[in-house]
């Protein structure tokens, strides 16, 4: 049988301020974090890291940033956040590194499994672990990864200024909801939502994850 050649994306990541989430908030976020990346073949280490195997890479930025959505907004979706001044930014996010490449099927645990996808995923998050960043996208184009590299910049920045009320409204429209909908799973306003929404620098998410699909294609 030919090797795969098809692309494929890992993620991996840790936690960051895990140590310092209370034991209650760790387990919610542990929890959410296995429901949001259920879909895919996913291991967790020493509770606070994991890494994940999509066979179609198209979804894997968008998982990326709900992973760090719902670190950011633990505080208002836990109960917490009412402690909390309003301007306050997360206590907690996701230092998180895509691998865009190929891989040496079948992948039966991530942890076991190799392949290009596994050494970008595993190089960016060494990378990004010592600097301030918490998001890296890479692949094996050189001229692609420029184009990465300015969306992981982009993003960082995004998440990196994002409060935890603003996370919470991002995390449904990560998963597809439509504003909406997404005031009645937080139970605020129209108004309120679209406020949070546009703060939160949801048009900019949306535009990156296009361009990010269109590349992709291109890849593929």
């Amino acid at each position: 049988m030919p090797p795969d050649r098809s692309l494929h994306a890992v993620l991996t990541a840790d936690i960051v301020n895990s140590t310092g989430l209370g034991s209650r908030m760790e387990s919610l976020l542990q929890q959410e974090l296995q429901l949001a990346l259920s879909p895919y073949a996913v291991e967790f280490y020493r509770g606070d890291s994991f890494q994940a195997y999509l066979d179609r890479p198209e979804g894997a930025l968008r998982i990326a940033l709900l992973c760090r959505a719902l670190a950011i907004s633990l505080p208002e979706r836990s109960g917490t956040e009412k402690d909390m001044p309003d301007e306050s930014m997360a206590v907690s996010d996701i230092r998180i590194s895509i691998g865009l490449g190929t891989v040496q099927l079948p992948v039966k645990a991530p942890g076991t499994a190799k392949g290009e996808a596994f050494l970008l995923s595993g190089r960016g998050l060494d990378d990004i672990q010592r600097t301030e960043r918490r998001l890296a996208i890479l692949c094996g184009h050189a001229v692609a990864n420029i184009g990465l590299e300015a969306m992981a910049y982009h993003l960082d920045a995004i998440f990196r200024t994002m409060t935890a009320k603003q996370a919470a409204a991002i995390c449904w429209l990560l998963r597809g909801a439509t504003q909406q909908e997404v005031t009645g799973q937080l139970n605020k306003s129209k108004s309120t939502v679209s406020q949070l929404v546009s703060a939160g620098n949801w048009a900019e998410i949306e535009k990156i994850l296009q361009q990010f699909d269109m590349l992709i294609k291109e890849l593929s």
